[in-house]
């Protein structure tokens, strides 16, 4: 062990290019972090760093020796996650991220049913329509729905959704079916934040203008005036399907239908991606 006493604290030093920050980094006195690394240089006779009142820098040697330095540490890190892994513990924090909606009626339910079979794990479960920034707000898991931006983070295809147009027997009773659409211009269509809906037609993504005596951003309020008997609705599946198999709701245009958008588990990379991660991803496309 004597050969690695002070590397911890040259690495932090050369990374935070201050011993104070270092030392707050890694919980120690910056006193301790200055002797270890005055150790090491009388260990391996070598100045690692260029020191002033103001400002912290390495030298020629030192640059190189923090590179060889830090791909050991990266090591024994990957070491002990390897270990972690082999002993299938699963515990911790977890930080997640998901769509308010998707994330209350499907993500949320999964996540407590895999904490029950990990009863160590602690999740912090953030929901919001928010584009979150994975990294800057240290979150270890994001769901996405939709198309992704290019961006350096690992994604993982968990399942998709559909749009689904419906509308209660009671309407369709009273103002009939559509079958083209055209027809949705002689209905009430109750809509969300666009002024039109996306249908597929001979091939091609068609936006359809729609209009009606609903308009909400929220689609719990949409999916209340459906049920209720005001007008069709288009909403992703996980609002309608539980009401589609019970024949509360009625699915109208399926000939129309778009195609499936994916769903995604979006995680910072990491060469050593951590179990618990891994394994709540792994569960979530099971489940899902």
């Amino acid at each position: 062990m004597y050969k690695w006493e002070g590397i911890s604290e040259f690495v932090a030093v050369a990374e935070e290019n201050s011993f104070t920050a270092a030392a707050k980094r890694l919980g120690i006195s910056t006193a301790q972090v200055s002797r270890q690394v005055s150790r090491l240089e009388s260990r391996i006779a070598t100045k690692l760093f260029i020191r002033t009142t103001r400002h912290v820098a390495l030298t020629e040697l030192g640059d190189t020796y923090y590179h060889h330095c830090r791909r050991a540490l990266d090591g024994l890190q990957e070491a002990e996650r390897a270990i972690t892994d082999l002993q299938n513990i699963i515990t911790g924090k977890l930080r997640i991220s998901a769509p308010v909606i998707y994330g209350e009626r499907r993500v949320a339910p999964l996540i407590h049913d895999f904490m029950k079979q990990h009863k160590s794990l602690e999740v912090d479960l953030h929901l919001t329509n928010r584009q979150v920034n994975v990294v800057d707000e240290s979150f270890d898991l994001v769901i996405r729905l939709g198309e992704l931006e290019s961006s350096s983070l690992m994604a993982k295809k968990l399942t998709s959704r559909k749009q689904v147009v419906c509308a209660s027997p009671a309407y369709i009773e009273q103002e009939g079916m559509p079958f083209t659409l055209k027809e949705l211009n002689e209905h009430n269509c109750l809509r969300g934040a666009t002024e039109y809906w996306r249908f597929i037609d001979k091939g091609q993504i068609v936006h359809i203008p729609v209009k009606g005596s609903i308009s909400c951003n929220i689609g719990l309020s949409l999916l209340d005036a459906a049920l209720k008997g005001l007008g069709i609705t288009q909403l992703p599946d996980y609002y309608v399907t539980d009401y589609i198999e019970d024949k509360i709701l009625v699915p109208l245009l399926e000939k129309y239908q778009v195609p499936e958008e994916d769903i995604w588990a979006l995680y910072p990379y990491n060469r050593y991606l951590s179990p618990k991660v891994r394994k709540l991803i792994d569960y979530l496309a099971d489940k899902l």
